[in-house]
């Protein structure tokens, strides 16, 4: 059994866990948040046979796409001064980050309906 964890942008969470869901797949949505541009993120974990794995990867990535987005940066003043707006930088953002880990077990709860 295998435990995908996949950190994706918010606006392809929605796409990806209906992704999931439409084959068969159940998935637990954690609400977190990036290093880098400390937008939204969501991190979604994904128990899963081995067999089934490349599967949901393909998922991930047939509804996770990187996109081009503009950030406005602000420059580096000495201490005590307030930064001011530069150049608007396009930055590549989206796509997924995503880890496959090996679960010796997995244990439910309560069945399903």
């Amino acid at each position: 059994m295998q435990l995908v964890v996949a950190v994706v942008q918010d606006r392809d969470a929605h796409g990806l866990l209906k992704s999931l869901s439409n084959r068969g797949f159940g998935a637990t949505r954690l609400a977190s948040t990036g290093g880098f541009l400390r937008e939204g993120n969501t991190t979604v974990m994904i128990g899963v046979e081995d067999a089934r794995t490349d599967q949901v990867l393909s998922i991930i990535q047939e509804t996770c796409h990187p996109r081009q987005q503009v950030l406005a940066t602000m420059s580096m003043m000495p201490q005590g001064e307030m930064p001011y707006p530069v150049m608007p930088v396009e930055v590549t953002v989206g796509g997924a980050t995503v880890f496959v880990l090996h679960v010796d077990r997995m244990v439910r709860t309560a069945e399903r309906s």
